[in-house]
């Protein structure tokens, strides 16, 4: 089993749920995260009800992280529009992306999402006729721009139906996932191997028993 390539690898969230208070299953996931240090956890709906981005202040926070993480509810087949704002403005030519830009080069990124239909209905006989992977492309693109690794997304898919306790068993997961990123255990290579994230961690699981 591979390790992440960095010494104390730290994890920077950028969080975005434009009705957060009404949630159940991200904030599951929020609820279980790791109090560390290394977990810098930021409500992006919060910060910036305005929409009005500190970009100077998000490209130190960015400079500062190894592994980004962008958390949110899927939205029209994406991610909300404070997140495409964030992308917009922060990802800027000349630092993020084009010649001589590699403010971001080597960094890992992936997006941790929930979404109200199940895995059936992203799939090309399903409703949305087209799967997660394909939904998501802008965001790998985007990465790959920058010179960042993509990693197959986190998912809670269904969520509708969802228990109190099937949420609480995600945000527990969830929590142990990045708690294992800190501590450098996951091994990217074979993370990227999977559709999902989720998919990884129960391998992971089972060859660690």
């Amino acid at each position: 089993m591979g390790t992440i390539s960095v010494f104390m690898p730290n994890v920077l969230i950028l969080f975005a749920h434009p009705r957060f208070e009404q949630s159940r299953a991200q904030a599951a996931l929020v609820r279980n995260l790791p109090k560390d240090p290394r977990v810098t956890f930021r409500d992006l709906y919060e910060i910036y009800p305005d929409f009005q981005i500190d970009i100077p202040l998000e490209q130190k926070i960015l400079s500062e992280h190894d592994i980004i993480i962008w958390q949110h509810p899927l939205y029209w087949y994406s991610a909300p529009p404070l997140i495409k704002q964030w992308i917009d403005l922060v990802l800027e030519f000349g630092w993020a992306y084009g010649p001589g830009a590699n403010a971001l080069e080597g960094k890992w990124i992936f997006n941790a999402f929930s979404s109200g239909g199940g895995r059936d209905r992203y799939s090309p006989g399903g409703r949305n006729r087209y799967t997660i992977p394909e939904f998501l492309r802008p965001f790998e693109q985007t990465s790959w721009l920058c010179k960042m690794r993509y990693l197959p997304p986190y998912a809670l898919m269904g969520t509708h139906r969802f228990s109190k306790s099937t949420c609480d068993s995600f945000g527990q997961e969830y929590g142990h996932m990045v708690r294992l990123l800190i501590e450098g255990v996951l091994d990217p290579e074979e993370w990227a191997a999977h559709e999902f994230a989720n998919d990884y961690l129960e391998r992971f699981k089972v060859e660690q028993q």
